[in-house]
């Protein structure tokens, strides 16, 4: 086995360890120690494939997204990066429906998370929740950021900014509306993912 072999194989025991970690709960954060521990490496080989827990991070919701959503959006080059990172925004909204079906899930949302002091247990729900639909933002980005659209750097302020981009849509979904929602929905998406795509 050459050196080669051997680093190949360490990355994909890490990339495995790191994957099951958040499979067995999705709020877990990838200590390096953690996951070396459990790929069964040192924390200076993990180092060597992945110098920082952001890179770790990508690579990991890359391999997931990449085996649970083989068909994503994303990865259709045959459209522009703007177009592809709107119907990826489109996917997180569809489930969530348009006027009964929207204020029945709001209205869920309001009982569960916000009319009562939530308790520890629902708090952790909600934040979980919350990081996962940020980490598969954050994979879109990385995607585009391999690519070139953007520049490759933390993009913890672009997710933070389409997450909320996405909740007011989907707020918006569940309120009366005199226009089309999908079509001021669309220029909303596109309006935001123009100001990712820019850096502004």
């Amino acid at each position: 086995m050459t050196q080669r072999d051997k680093n190949t194989g360490s990355r994909e025991r890490i990339l495995a360890a790191a994957a099951a970690m958040f499979a067995e709960d999705v709020r877990a954060r990838l200590s390096v120690r953690a996951v070396a521990a459990r790929a069964g490496v040192s924390t200076g080989s993990l180092r060597f494939h992945f110098p920082t827990q952001l890179a770790l991070q990508e690579a990991v919701l890359a391999r997931i997204y990449d085996h649970l959503f083989p068909d994503d959006p994303i990865h259709d080059r045959s459209l522009p990066a703007r177009d592809r990172l709107v119907n990826c925004l489109r996917q997180v909204l569809a489930p969530a429906g348009v006027g009964k079906q929207a204020r029945e899930a709001w209205t869920k949302a309001y009982q569960t998370y916000i009319a009562s002091d939530p308790t520890e247990e629902v708090r952790a729900a909600y934040l979980a929740l919350e990081r996962e639909g940020g980490r598969r933002i954050e994979h879109w980005l990385t995607v585009l950021a391999d690519e070139g659209a953007l520049p490759k750097e933390d993009h913890a302020r672009r997710v933070r900014f389409l997450l909320t981009v996405l909740d007011g849509l989907s707020i918006e979904r569940a309120l009366p509306a005199e226009d089309s929602i999908l079509r001021s929905e669309t220029e909303t998406l596109y309006t935001a993912v123009d100001c990712v795509l820019r850096g502004t």
